[in-house]
């Protein structure tokens, strides 16, 4: 049934006249050899792309359901009609891209889309960080704001996020309200555009210039907590640094040299804009340790203190310890736990502690951080997984007056906002604060690594673990949709033979702000464990949370890795049952 409404589907693109001639001739070529291009035929034309909750990701290719400068067109053209339909005065719009391919030819449609619409655009004219087109909509007061990547999917994959005027990728209501403008476009002629050089030359479009990314840093480097620490003794650590041919070359670089840290060295290899992602054996994510494999090895090399990495888009930041030769990958939640750990403690040493400071952390993300946080006197809220809701939590307390004051926002997935000045994952800012926190231990004789242990023998052992599987496709839906199905039904069932002792599905929540599809289960211990299907990619992910109280650090470690070996190896059993 699919094949035949999918290729039904491709002979209509092959006589709409409004998709190029070259385009469309690919796609009948496509059709004209079945046994060759059938199963591409079905996934490219099976359904529309769907703009989901914060915009679109999918393969690069011809079709319906892949992501193409023709879907890009109908999804700028949705988010011009929602923002066209709240009659802003004079509308802005602001744009960035990374280095996927055709990601520059993107965002030039959906520039074209906004000018055509009478949006005063503002576009990056060079691939610049996600967090960079974050503040560029707060720096400008633009309205809204599309970021053109597919952040660290692997590199078949392009994408479209699209942000609202606070800076934050878009939430209720603007979300469905774009969402139901995407699906009312059925007629492709719907959709305005203009020629991009024209747009330069009559001003509806406009390069961002210098001003804004200078803005940028020097905010940076106003948060500085140690500036003279850095200034005096930036050459006393080595970083070694790889943007995995992605966008955060030029700026962590900028940022960390401009902090007095000038032994700042770049994988030269993988500081070339790619997106085919060419010496990356992995997805281009630094969550995955065998994408860094070229930093650690020149790490090792150099002998220097640490390795970084960024993804793609480069508002997710992974960091790996030179242990006496030994690397050691940390995970999200342990960069985070670090960061959190010196802000609190230098702004309590210091005396800049805000009142009634305020931690933002995601419901996956280590409930170590509020142990942390209630030491220093700082609340702590959870939200939903994702910086959309983070940012919305802070966006709605400014709007409500409370007297919180911000003080750091991190997820378990590599993700942390420093400063609110940006309001998504900031992988620049972090690396700042990372340079900074390495520096100060390393100046008293410690690692990050010895520096977390200090944090543990202070507050509790806690690990955390997560498990990704992915599923493509059609039927890769059907396997995730099936496997959460299974975990609802067998709520009740012993898992690892630990007893449950609650279980809550977020999806029949009663707190609105915490409603999704995402499973928690509290066994009788104490530990926890979450199930959710990713939002942004074709996987489900399982995430394991123990805590271990004791006097030896050595053997809370080894019982929290045993406790979490067995939860996992009975998560892998269940899964390939089904």
């Amino acid at each position: 049934m699919e094949n035949n409404k999918a290729t039904q589907l491709a002979k209509e693109w092959t006589l709409n006249e409004y998709f190029d001639l070259e385009d469309r001739q690919k796609v009948e070529a496509m059709i004209a050899d079945p046994d060759k291009h059938g199963k591409e035929i079905i996934e490219s034309f099976h359904k529309d792309l769907e703009f989901g909750t914060g915009g679109l990701r999918a393969i690069i290719g011809l079709g319906t359901n892949r992501i193409n400068k023709y879907n890009v067109r109908r999804a700028t053209q949705a988010m011009a009609n929602t923002l066209l339909a709240q009659k802003v005065d004079n509308p802005k719009a602001c744009i960035s891209f990374d280095c996927r391919n055709f990601s520059r030819e993107f965002a030039i449609e959906a520039a074209c889309v906004f000018a055509a619409n009478g949006i005063k655009t503002y576009i990056y004219d060079v691939l610049t960080p996600t967090p960079m087109l974050s503040y560029a909509i707060r720096y400008f007061k633009a309205h809204c704001g599309i970021m053109v990547t597919a952040s660290h999917n692997p590199r078949l994959y392009n994408g479209f996020k699209a942000y609202w005027d606070d800076g934050a990728q878009v939430t209720p209501p603007n979300d469905d309200n774009i969402i139901k403008a995407y699906n009312s476009i059925q007629d492709w002629n719907e959709i305005k555009t203009v020629n991009f050089e024209e747009a330069l030359k009559d001003n509806s479009i406009e390069w961002i210039g210098d001003e804004c990314k200078e803005s940028f840093y020097s905010l940076i480097e106003k948060e500085v907590l140690q500036p003279e620490m850095c200034k005096d003794n930036g050459d006393k650590v080595h970083f070694i640094f790889t943007p995995l041919h992605g966008t955060g070359h030029p700026s962590c670089e900028t940022i960390s040299k401009r902090m007095g840290f000038k032994k700042f060295e770049i994988v030269e290899s993988q500081a070339v804009p790619d997106g085919d992602f060419t010496t990356v054996k992995s997805t281009p994510n630094p969550e995955d340790p065998v994408a860094l494999e070229m930093a650690v090895a020149l790490m090792k090399e150099a002998n220097a203190d640490i390795a970084y990495g960024t993804d793609p888009d480069c508002d997710r930041l992974g960091v790996v310890v030179n242990n006496s030769g030994n690397p050691i990958y940390l995970n999200g939640n342990q960069i985070a736990i670090l960061m959190l750990d010196y802000i609190c403690d230098q702004r309590t040493k210091q005396e800049k502690m805000p009142a009634n400071p305020l931690v933002i952390k995601s419901i996956v993300t280590s409930p170590l951080q509020k142990t942390i946080a209630d030491h220093y006197g700082a609340a702590t809220i959870d939200t939903l997984t994702g910086f959309k809701w983070m940012a919305r939590l802070w966006k709605d307390l400014e709007d409500q007056g409370t007297d919180y004051n911000y003080l750091f926002a991190s997820e378990e997935s590599f993700g942390y906002m420093p400063y609110d000045f940006v309001r998504d994952k900031d992988a620049v800012s972090s690396i700042a604060l990372m340079n900074e926190i390495v520096l100060h231990h390393k100046l008293q004789g410690k690692n990050l690594i010895e520096a977390l242990d200090e944090i543990y023998s202070k507050f509790g052992y806690a690990q955390e673990s997560l498990i990704a599987l992915n599923f493509e496709g059609i039927e890769g839906r059907e396997k995730i949709n099936k496997i959460m199905k299974y975990f609802r039904e067998h709520s009740n069932e012993a898992i690892a033979g630990i007893s449950i002792k609650t279980f809550k599905d977020f999806e029949r929540s009663t707190e609105a702000n915490l409603v999704s599809n995402v499973l928690k289960f509290e066994f009788e211990n104490g530990d926890i464990l979450f199930v959710r299907p990713s939002g942004t990619e074709p996987k489900i992910k399982f995430y394991t949370m123990v805590q271990v109280k004791g006097d030896d650090l050595l053997e809370q470690k080894r019982e929290a890795k045993a406790k979490i070996d067995k939860i996992e190896a009975a998560i892998h059993q269940i899964v390939e049952k089904l």
